[in-house]
């Protein structure tokens, strides 16, 4: 029993720190679990470049302008998420549309008019969604909506630290389902649910956060109403979670080599992609600039219903 207020293990881990070594004897590792945010993970594994002038440059790079199909989405969630506000019976299409009109942002759209045509589209959209999820119904009531979860996942020397906000969690036969809203123009599909990286590491921390199941993810269309699903057993979530960890820590090794005073371009090279021609930091980046060409801000959009 420790008295005194004193822990021999603290005084352990201070003499790790101190000398580099990290307690091997005593099994104390004093470095941190890795921490994994989907969004982290995604900008280190398609680009390290991007990764670093996301997370790490001080001061950030400045960031273009914003793009339609972003602003769509992120409408589109802001409306569902107040709509989980309300009390259950007044969640309905009315109220929906209604609480599109109150965040509808034109930012990136080529004008009024296009603005217009995507906001009556989108209006349908979260009618029917609304209708055909029956989220007035009082005894849906989810767990949690917009809410962020960051718990330890994972086993062994692959722990980590999975966390972000997760759209909507949902409760059904005693066990959380994490549902993810989608806009886009790809109809995901099952196949989809199951390779989401980001699901997975939700899925894993909110089991974690609510002490329940939560195998089933889901992404759940919006323009179209498809639900596109997968239930994770122990060897999805752990080749997801194995995936995460080494993501994570070389994300972290290459920032601490950066602190230390390596070279950012050797640390944190370019990876071109067709993706680099809506990188917020193209701008920045000329090998990305020579890999894809530029596009309009609303070149991203899903056609709605009647464009031309």
């Amino acid at each position: 029993m420790l008295t005194g207020g004193h822990d021999p293990r603290a005084t352990v881990a201070r003499m790790g720190a101190d000398t580099g070594q990290l307690g091997f004897d005593l099994g104390v590792d004093v470095r941190p679990l890795p921490r994994a945010t989907p969004a982290r993970l995604a900008n280190w594994e398609s680009c390290p470049r991007r990764f670093r002038m996301a997370y790490l440059d001080r001061p950030a790079p400045t960031r273009g302008g914003a793009w339609a199909h972003h602003t769509l989405g992120a409408v589109v969630h802001l409306a569902l998420r107040a709509l989980f506000d309300l009390p259950a019976r007044a969640r309905t299409p009315d109220a929906a549309q209604a609480l599109l009109d109150r965040n509808w942002s034109a930012e990136g759209y080529r004008d009024r008019a296009q603005s217009d045509r995507y906001r009556a589209a989108a209006r349908g959209w979260l009618a029917a969604y609304t209708a055909d999820h029956e989220l007035d119904d009082p005894t849906a009531a989810p767990a949690g909506v917009e809410r962020w979860v960051s718990e330890t996942v994972g086993t062994g020397e692959r722990r980590l630290v999975a966390e972000g906000r997760v759209d909507r969690i949902d409760t059904r036969g005693g066990e959380a389902v994490v549902v993810d809203y989608k806009t886009g123009r790809h109809v995901p599909t099952d196949d989809d649910a199951r390779d989401s990286r980001a699901l997975a590491l939700y899925a894993a921390a909110t089991g974690a956060a609510l002490h329940r199941p939560c195998r089933r993810v889901e992404l759940h269309h919006v323009p179209t109403g498809h639900v596109a699903v997968f239930e994770h057993d122990a060897a999805t979530f752990g080749a997801h979670l194995d995936r995460a960890h080494t993501l994570a820590t070389e994300a972290d090794d290459a920032a601490e080599a950066l602190a230390g005073g390596g070279d950012p371009d050797a640390l944190f090279p370019p990876r071109t992609s067709p993706g680099c021609t809506t990188c917020d930091v193209r701008r920045h980046c000329p090998e990305g600039r020579a890999a894809a060409p530029a596009a309009q801000p609303w070149a991203f959009l899903r056609d709605p219903p009647g464009a031309s």
